[in-house]
């Protein structure tokens, strides 16, 4: 049952990371820019000064929509889990502390619910830690289990 609990975590967070990597990607006009422009909390004019160059904003537009469908589709389907598990912790950790929940902040893109301190990416970002970095499924479900295997003959 515990493992069967984390599988469906780990398919269901794949599904919401390709899914995202997917809208943006067939979205040809979207752009991190606004999101960066709006980011407030420690790192503000690091996320800024992204936003404002137009080279730095084409390569995390690229790492952005590109890393989600590959992340997405490396918890989806079990393969190359724990790379997809870091890549997306480094991914939600910067989402975070772009658009942190802290009091008296409000956004230009107003989130989901009224959040202090712990938001959907900070929850995310805790079960991806769960499902694909402490207690790995991949080689016991996924494709990650096949290539262990042709790996060991």
């Amino acid at each position: 049952m515990q493992l069967t609990a984390l599988v469906v975590l780990r398919v269901l967070t794949g599904w919401y990371f390709l899914y995202e990597g997917l809208v943006k990607l067939l979205s040809p006009s979207w752009s991190a820019y606004g999101y960066l422009m709006d980011s407030k909390g420690w790192l503000t004019s690091f996320f800024i000064g992204i936003a404002e160059s137009p080279v730095m904003l084409e390569v995390v537009n690229y790492l952005n929509i590109y890393g989600l469908v590959l992340i997405g589709l490396s918890l989806l389907l079990g393969v190359f889990a724990r790379a997809g598990s870091i890549g997306a912790i480094v991914m939600l950790a910067l989402f975070y502390l772009s658009h942190p929940p802290l009091m008296d902040v409000s956004y230009v893109l107003r989130p989901e619910g009224s959040y202090l301190w712990v938001d959907k990416n900070l929850i995310i970002l805790a079960s991806v830690l769960v499902s694909g970095v402490v207690f790995p499924t991949s080689h016991r479900v996924g494709i990650d289990r096949i290539l262990q295997r042709k790996k060991k003959r």
